[in-house]
């Protein structure tokens, strides 16, 4: 009891910690709300189609059994067990049953390649629903993190690695969406599946039924077990990843710094170290997912051959109302629950890889900007008057104190030439000047009123700042010309240059 206990909690446990993540993902379910209802529907409409197979293969296997005692002489009164099957299963049987024997195989072979035919076509809907509706989501998402990353100060680029930034946007982007699209279809299916077949199961025979179920609590403590551990593994290939690909963003961004030190090899052994531990890691995830497979395989044949024996041993001994159609319609039910069943540990497996790249995406979607426009904060037309009243500006994440007490009145027209060794914080009062930053004491005033009262983005787009590192984006002159015209034809009130004396 005390195992079983602890066992429901910690399955609590992880659902909460899975759903605590995922519940930001609610949004795009909302907006997409009518491809996701409608992916569910195709969903149920194609098991139910399947679902009808079994029956159908059933009642014609006993009819079969039936002519082929008939014409031995050793034939016995039919067995009738329509009873339990669906109605539109009746309903072709009733309308078979005026036929001769050979076209009743004939049309029960035809309907059986209908019946796949529907159940694959409504297949087809439910992927181009629920898988299009999770890329859908994707993108949006990614345009999302995006927008919040430009929407993000400069001190979090200073505390923030570049390929941990390209890791989110793009590897827990792309696991979040396996459980947008793939984990939520085939959790939908294994549900579908479960219960038609579970229905159609009991009403058939109960006894057949738990049989046929007895491995499923064995199952369950293995996905529980595998998953548990899958989850904790993931997680940390996850901080691996973002270091690998941090290292190559680094070794591509300053390859004429390695190449001019000569330390290709020193930088070879940082991404060799790197590439190991993610390797070796990702090797054990792999090994501990390998376990899942051959034991789904093993429980479901063990599940097959325990049907197949005990109800041929009910047809030997003609206990009331089994058949040999019985056993193959239980037979295919089985296969049929094949996939589902093992797919439970895939689908939590994705889920819970998605919970942790989305808590990693929130970790960065709920961090605001350390600079961002006040409440009244107002376009103003600059007219070049600057002033710095004992401006003092220290970085968060080093502590140095690049700016202290610094007091300079620019006025209009005049140009400035503010000179000094490395580090002297020449380049932290032009970005002072673009708010890139807030001062800690002190203010900084643009034609007497405080920078931080002026619109962000009326600010920088009336100052021309030349950086002191070069950087080139990826476009065409001619485009990024017709893309920002309103920004390169912006009045360049203030000019700011921060130079560098070597």
């Amino acid at each position: 009891d005390a195992k079983e206990i602890k066992y429901s909690v910690h399955l609590i446990i992880i659902y909460f910690w899975v759903m605590t993540h995922l519940s930001s993902l609610n949004k795009y379910f909302w907006k997409y709300r009518w491809r996701f209802f409608l992916g569910f529907i195709f969903v149920i409409l194609t098991n139910y189609f399947r679902i009808l197979s079994p029956q159908l293969t059933g009642h014609i296997v006993n009819t079969v059994i039936y002519a082929i005692k008939a014409k031995t002489g050793a034939a016995t009164p039919q067995i009738n067990d329509t009873g339990n099957y669906d109605a539109s299963v009746r309903m072709l049987i009733q309308t078979f049953n005026s036929l001769s024997f050979s076209k009743q195989v004939l049309f029960t072979g035809v309907s059986l390649i209908l019946l796949a035919l529907i159940s694959g076509f409504f297949m087809f809907l439910m992927r181009q629903t629920i898988i299009v509706m999770s890329r859908h989501i994707e993108f949006d998402q990614k345009n999302e993190i995006f927008t919040h990353y430009q929407a993000l100060d400069a001190s979090f680029y200073k505390s923030q690695r570049t390929g941990d930034l390209m890791n989110r946007i793009s590897e827990d982007v792309s696991r979040v969406r396996m459980y947008t699209g793939p984990a939520i279809m085939y959790f939908i299916n294994l549900a579908a599946v479960i219960g038609f077949s579970l229905y159609f199961m009991l009403r058939s025979d109960v006894k057949l039924t738990l049989i046929a179920l007895c491995p499923l609590p064995v199952l369950a403590l293995t996905i529980y077990l595998v998953n548990t551990i899958i989850n904790k593994k993931s997680e940390r290939i996850q901080e691996l990843l973002s270091n690998l690909t941090t290292n190559a963003q680094e070794s591509y961004s300053g390859i004429r710094v390695i190449k001019s030190f000569v330390q290709e090899k020193a930088m070879l052994g940082f991404f060799t170290k790197n590439s190991e531990a993610y390797r070796s890691n990702a090797l054990s995830l792999a090994k501990t997912e390998a376990i899942y497979f051959p034991s789904m395989a093993l429980l479901i044949g063990l599940s097959t051959l325990i049907t197949i024996m005990v109800g041929a041993l009910d047809v030997a001994n003609q206990v009331p109302g089994a058949t040999v159609g019985k056993i193959a319609e239980f037979v295919m039910y089985i296969q049929m629950l094949t996939f589902p069943v093992s797919a439970i540990g895939w689908t939590a497996s994705m889920t819970q890889r998605a919970a942790a790249s989305q808590k990693r995406i929130n970790e960065f979607l709920q961090t605001g900007p350390a600079i961002e426009n006040a409440p009244d904060a107002k376009s103003v037309n600059l007219q070049g008057n600057i002033s710095f009243r004992q401006a003092d500006f220290t970085y968060n994440h080093t502590g140095i104190n690049a700016v202290k007490d610094f007091t300079l009145d620019i006025n209009k027209g005049d140009k400035i030439a503010i000179i000094g060794k490395t580090g002297s914080g020449k380049s932290t009062i032009a970005q002072l000047l673009l708010r890139m930053y807030d001062v800690q004491k002190g203010s900084i005033l643009y034609d007497g009123i405080p920078v931080s009262a002026i619109n962000l983005e009326s600010l920088r787009s009336q100052i021309s700042y030349v950086p002191q590192d070069v950087f080139l984006f990826s476009d065409s002159i001619a485009n990024s010309n017709d893309n920002n015209n309103s920004n390169t034809t912006a009045a360049t009130t203030t000019a700011t240059t921060a130079a560098t004396t070597i």
